[in-house]
């Protein structure tokens, strides 16, 4: 039997998890700098060096580029160590293949490190990193018989659509530029520490091509001739263009840029010139709706059939929000702050747990300020603070969520220590599948009346609880019309308590 056939194309996922990690290393203080009094923080940047798909794992490596601030044996300001800290993590990820795409975003929570001895330190680095790995899939499915008037078929359609994860796309890209530092006094500041968070601003498709938009932030801490410190921020927009062939323009966007290398140096002729220079990695999905045809039931009215089907996973689309959750502590210090320096937030891992028709998202904030003390002396307290989100979310629905730090992080010297406003967006996207059960082949039998002589021309009986038009007429072996015909009935619902006479199809 022949049939119109379709085929859906899109990208199933195989994976997407946060896996966190501890990595440590010892390190040699270089022959060009003092000796270490005390470590008064780390800061540091994680960079994604390479991704890899395997059959059923994805692989990540990249290198956490840490800096240690310390404050030197003799005294003087503080002085900076530079650390490069590899590391490789590996997720399950069933049903993926070479042809898969991975996809990662890493992050430092926090970093810490402890002197062994004036020349030597031992670091220790927190990770998370969020992987999902895309594996490209190609799902045929019947939508109709290819001759409906042979053999006296009838077919039953679903019509409908599928949300589809339909394109999965990365660019490469490098990004340069100048910044001035501005100081307070005349002389040139020292750069003690650097770091960059690339933000998506603003995504949109135009025929097969999307364009994206966002900013490289750039914080900077630098240390005044006199010893005294100060923060800097600034923004750099960015804008890039991905080749999607095979979306469309009405699909939901979602891109993420990540830092693959990133450096940051005064300029030989202008110290006050830095010059920035990063390679950025662009990862993009595009989810569209997909109107989708399937051939449900079949049947003849003068043959027996043998009819195959199976469950067509079709999803659907929920809910796609940012919900905002503002955040306001006291980071107890044990110590009176005269002022604040710099603050930093990271997030870990997303966790859920259901409550009822809710969902309950929590994620770790991890959370650092650079402070002087009533001394002067430079200090740092951290702490990881959860924050959580709830969102409604029905019973077998599955939400996956990022999230991020929009804004400024705002500290203050406050009673007992430092007071910290911040805001932590959850990203989520909420989706439920379905199961369509659709006919893959038939096969057909004998005749219906076979060694059974004439079959009657009417039957009388009562239709059986909650079924349907169609199931009387495919267990008769006669049309839905012929019965609406033969009852008077104009609409498939049946009377209720109502005999139905059920013709014969000639």
């Amino acid at each position: 039997m022949e049939f119109e056939r379709d085929t859906i194309i899109s990208y199933e996922t195989a994976a997407e998890v946060t896996l966190c990690q501890e990595e440590t290393l010892e390190s040699i203080v270089p022959d060009a700098c003092p000796d270490i009094l005390r470590i008064v923080d780390v800061c540091g940047q994680a960079v994604l060096s390479g991704k890899q798909s395997r059959e059923g794992t994805a692989q990540v490596t990249g290198m956490v580029r840490a800096c240690i601030l310390y404050q030197p044996e003799g005294g003087g300001g503080l002085r900076r160590m530079e650390v490069s800290l590899p590391f490789t993590c590996q997720a399950e990820a069933p049903g993926l293949t070479e042809r898969g795409t991975v996809l990662a975003s890493p992050r430092l929570r926090c970093a810490e490190a402890r002197v062994l001895n004036p020349r030597k330190v031992l670091l220790r680095v927190d990770l998370a990193v969020d992987i999902t790995a895309c594996q490209p899939v190609e799902r045929p499915v019947c939508s109709s018989v290819a001759d409906c008037g042979t053999e006296n078929l009838c077919q039953r359609q679903y019509q409908g659509e599928d949300y589809l994860l339909c394109a999965v796309q990365e660019k490469p890209f490098t990004f340069s530029e100048q910044v001035r530092v501005q100081s307070g006094s005349g002389e040139t500041p020292v750069l003690l520490a650097a770091r960059v968070q690339p933000v998506c601003t603003e995504s949109k498709l135009i025929g097969s091509k999307l364009i994206f938009k966002g900013v490289v932030d750039l914080y900077l801490l630098l240390q005044e001739a006199g010893g005294g410190l100060s923060a800097s921020h600034e923004s750099m927009p960015f804008s890039q263009i991905i080749e999607a062939a095979g979306t469309v323009e009405e699909g939901d966007c979602q891109v993420e840029v990540e830092v693959a290398a990133f450096r940051c140096e005064q300029d030989s002729a202008d110290e006050r010139e830095l010059n920035i220079e990063l390679e950025l990695l662009a990862q993009a999905q595009i989810r569209c709706h997909r109107p989708v045809t399937l051939l449900q039931d079949l049947y003849s009215t003068s043959h027996l059939m043998e009819v195959e089907r199976e469950n067509q996973p079709l999803c659907r689309l929920i809910e796609q929000s940012v919900r905002p959750q503002a955040v306001r502590e006291l980071l107890e210090t044990g110590e009176m702050v005269r002022s604040v320096v710099d603050a930093r937030l990271a997030l870990g891992q997303v966790r859920q747990s259901q409550e009822g028709k809710e969902l309950v998202l929590n994620v770790e904030s991890w959370i650092t300020v650079l402070y002087l003390d009533e001394n002067e002396l430079v200090q740092s307290v951290r702490r990881s603070i959860p924050v959580v989100c709830r969102l409604d979310c029905p019973e077998g629905a599955k939400s996956s969520c990022r999230c991020a730090c929009p804004g400024e992080i705002f500290a203050a010297p406050a009673a007992g220590g430092v007071e910290v406003r911040f805001t932590v967006e959850f990203c989520c996207l909420t989706t439920e599948t379905a199961a369509v059960p659709a006919v893959t082949s038939a096969q057909l039998g004998e005749a219906r009346n076979a060694g059974e002589g004439e079959r009657p021309s009417v039957v009388l009986r009562m239709p059986s609880l909650g079924e349907e038009l169609w199931d009387i007429a495919k267990a008769h072996g006669t049309t839905t019309e012929q019965i609406l015909q033969a009852n008077e009935l104009e609409e498939d619902i049946l009377p209720a308590g109502r005999m139905l006479l059920i013709p014969s199809s000639r």
